[in-house]
């Protein structure tokens, strides 16, 4: 399978849809109350629409695999994620474009959703590599993702332009098929502590 295929993905917690517009009215809803993240890209619910649209047609050119996170226990589309910055002739990913709303945060909402990610990169998708960016600033972000027992890789300084224009550094990190079973287990172990 392709890192591009459309997939869904779930378990007990969380279902990983293929990001559609009938998303919306939750993602909408759930994006409310997270403007003040000025370190990440988070849609405003008047913006969510146009993302969902850009992020399909991302995926449509093969430079995304974007899905909805689905709550199992509502039902309810509470954010985004994808693989992107695909190399799939060198089996290489991102997980990024991720945020959840509020509600859904310091849940097992994205420890679920992780755990489906990075299984279906590495066992299905054979991934020699999988990659998470974020704000240098983003400590939540960076703490999530140095629990997954993913590595930091450097720092890229002055790497982007942010939507005010200041300059963004981005934190790099990799995850490797060798560091994935002590990660899965980690996660797994997260998971049923609740």
């Amino acid at each position: 399978m392709l890192l591009t295929d459309p997939v869904i993905l779930e378990n007990a917690h969380v279902r990983l849809e293929p990001l559609a517009a009938g998303h919306a009215a939750d993602l909408r809803e759930a994006a409310a109350g997270l403007e003040h993240a000025w370190y990440t890209s988070v849609p405003t619910p008047a913006d969510v629409d146009a993302e969902i649209a850009r992020r399909r047609a991302w995926g449509e050119r093969g430079e995304m695999n974007p899905w909805a996170v689905v709550r199992a226990d509502t039902g309810a589309a509470v954010g985004m994620t994808t693989f992107c910055n695909i190399d799939q002739a060198n089996r290489h990913v991102e997980i990024g474009y991720t945020w959840l709303g509020v509600a859904s945060q310091r849940t097992a909402v994205n420890t679920a959703a992780k755990l489906l990610l990075l299984g279906h990169a590495f066992e299905v998708c054979d991934a020699i590599a999988v990659e998470f960016r974020t704000h240098f600033h983003n400590r939540q972000s960076r703490a999530a993702i140095e629990r997954l027992g993913a590595k930091l890789d450097g720092i890229l300084r002055n790497h982007r332009l942010g939507p005010d224009g200041s300059l963004r550094d981005t934190a790099v990190y990799s995850l490797l098929p060798h560091e994935w079973p002590a990660a899965r287990l980690g996660l797994q172990a997260r998971l049923r502590r609740g």
